[in-house]
């Protein structure tokens, strides 16, 4: 079975950064060591991508923390990642919670199977969860919630618990 592993905003800035959590760090060792194991999943990537006038948006003003402005250490993929981020399929950089964008490439790769992992659950990849059930209403799609984490991890579960309402199925 040919499965697409999408990995959200393992950036910097979420992990130990401006909007770095301690369950983000405590998930990293996770995510790299699953994806060791998943040597025939494609992979691609998302990079929350902002500019330098982020807190003028509209995202900016309701959530106030200049984060992952393209080029900085805080937009940068976490080092751990970096052989993973080497053989992936793609990259996306994405300026807003979900990308349309991510259809397309996943839709390259003709998936028979859809997993996501990530930060932050209750956010970018509820998010792209969603656009991608949209997309793929028919293939199976699930979320790892051990290597994803949330803002907090009340949130985490919130977010969890929707996407499960939603058919995607939530692998712990």
């Amino acid at each position: 079975m040919k499965k697409v592993l999408v990995v959200i905003d393992m950036q910097n800035d979420f992990i130990d950064g401006s909007l770095g959590t301690k369950e983000a760090q405590a998930m990293l060792p996770r995510l790299v060591a699953k994806l060791a194991r998943e040597r025939e999943a494609a992979l691609i990537f998302t990079q929350d991508t902002h500019g330098a006038s982020y807190l003028e948006t509209q995202e900016g003003k309701l959530l106030p923390v200049a984060h992952c402005v393209k080029a900085s250490p805080g937009w940068e993929i976490a080092p751990a990642l970096a052989p993973y981020v080497a053989r992936a399929a793609a990259v996306i950089e994405k300026p807003a919670f979900g990308s349309l964008a991510l259809p397309e490439a996943v839709r390259s790769l003709r998936p028979e199977a859809i997993e996501l992992t990530g930060l932050c659950t209750d956010i970018c990849v509820i998010a792209n969860a969603m656009i991608l059930k949209a997309a793929f209403p028919e293939i199976p799609i699930s979320v790892d919630a051990s290597c994803c984490a949330g803002v907090t991890p009340d949130s985490h579960e919130n977010a969890l618990a929707a996407m499960k309402m939603c058919q995607v199925r939530i692998v712990r």
